[in-house]
């Protein structure tokens, strides 16, 4: 039994620092686990992983977590970044992530990202920094039970 029933949300603050996504990710299993949501953790992980990383990739400043479940089973996993450029086919649904070549190392976060969330979207909200120029990136997952 979860112990604190929906809606909840946690926003942890990371450095421009290479350690900041395995101290998010680790953040995030806690707050799951706490939750009674480990059954999303592998999802909720990866979507984390991958929008985080490109956060600290793409960006100079810091950046922000944020975990939010406003119905049972539901999870929200976004990424706030001060670049306020949005990735290619994340700003858009219908636009397809450029595609990485086949012997690439990385570019292919998104397109995971797109591939593994229920939905997923790209936002400049004010209480996260959209008025200072960012951007957020989000992705949502829910348990496999209710699809």
């Amino acid at each position: 039994m979860a112990t604190v029933s929906s809606p909840w949300s946690y926003t942890l603050q990371l450095p421009h620092d290479p350690r900041a996504p395995g101290v998010a990710r680790a953040t995030l299993r806690t707050v799951l686990a706490a939750h009674d949501l480990t059954e999303l953790t592998s999802t909720a992980e990866l979507l984390a992983s991958e929008l985080l990383t490109n956060a600290h990739l793409h960006t100079k400043g810091p950046y922000a977590l944020r975990i939010r479940s406003s119905e049972p089973d539901r999870l929200y996993v976004a990424v706030w970044d001060s670049d306020p450029r949005l990735p290619p086919g994340f700003g858009d649904t219908t636009d397809a992530p450029t595609q990485a070549a086949a012997d690439a190392e990385n570019g292919r976060g998104l397109q995971l990202v797109r591939a593994c969330a229920d939905a997923w979207g790209a936002s400049a909200p004010p209480e996260l920094g959209g008025t200072e120029g960012g951007k957020l990136l989000w992705a949502e997952c829910q348990c496999d039970a209710l699809r």
